[in-house]
């Protein structure tokens, strides 16, 4: 049976746990050190995953933008970029998204009732996959097991980081913490409400904090419960 992949879960809020604010533009969370210690990670990585609602929300193009750390994977036998992948139940997707246009390979995960859709949507930008009649994550990292994938990053957004987490499906987070608060009861959050394993008093083993100029680094095993 071939490995599923080594699951990263990466992040930055507010000090009160906020991915986001209400407003029209993207809170910037992180700051210059911080991102580039995100490309190093995506640099790692064999896949990078978001869910359809970020992309549609932030538009983002999903890459490793040092020259360097590309020129690397190459000498290394890897693929320039890692590859790009999304989930999507809806199938609500569209081709102009940045996501499509730069960088590798890349691949929607879905379900039986919106492959089509998507394949009509996206013709050959993307490669398309169903795990069935609803959303399984352990079909669909099975299914990125079996292309290879042996580390996977996963960007957001908060339905996804807590469907991974309550699932047991996590083997690291990376949360980097800005000093800010938001305080918007309807804006978005890394965490949802949801029934975690453990409970509320079991403790994640953590692996590292770190200050990178205003910002804290927490690396969290969620695996590793005391």
């Amino acid at each position: 049976m071939t490995a599923r992949p080594y699951v990263l879960l990466s992040a930055a809020t507010s000090v009160d746990g906020y991915l986001d604010d209400t407003s029209p533009d993207r809170l910037r969370l992180s700051n210059a050190a911080d991102f580039d210690r995100v490309d190093q990670v995506r640099a790692e990585s064999d896949a990078i995953l978001i869910g359809a609602n970020t992309m549609r929300r932030d538009n983002p193009r999903l890459l490793v933008n040092s020259e360097e750390r590309r020129a690397k994977r190459i000498a290394d036998g890897r693929s320039e970029y890692p590859l790009k992948v999304t989930v999507t139940a809806s199938g609500d997707l569209s081709s102009d998204l940045n996501f499509w246009h730069h960088g590798g390979s890349k691949l929607v995960v879905t379900v039986d009732s919106a492959v089509e859709k998507v394949r009509a949507t996206l013709g050959d930008l993307a490669d398309v996959v169903s795990v069935g009649p609803e959303l399984d994550w352990g079909r669909a990292l099975d299914e990125l097991g079996r292309r290879g994938v042996g580390r996977l990053m996963v960007e957001g957004g908060g339905t996804i980081h807590t469907q991974l987490m309550s699932q047991g499906l996590a083997d690291e987070v990376h949360l980097a913490i800005a000093p800010l608060l938001v305080g918007q009861p309807e804006a978005a959050r890394f965490l949802g409400a949801a029934d975690y394993p453990g409970g509320s008093t079991a403790r994640m083993k953590v692996l590292e904090v770190r200050a990178i100029d205003d910002v804290v680094l927490i690396r969290y095993a969620p695996k590793e419960r005391s």
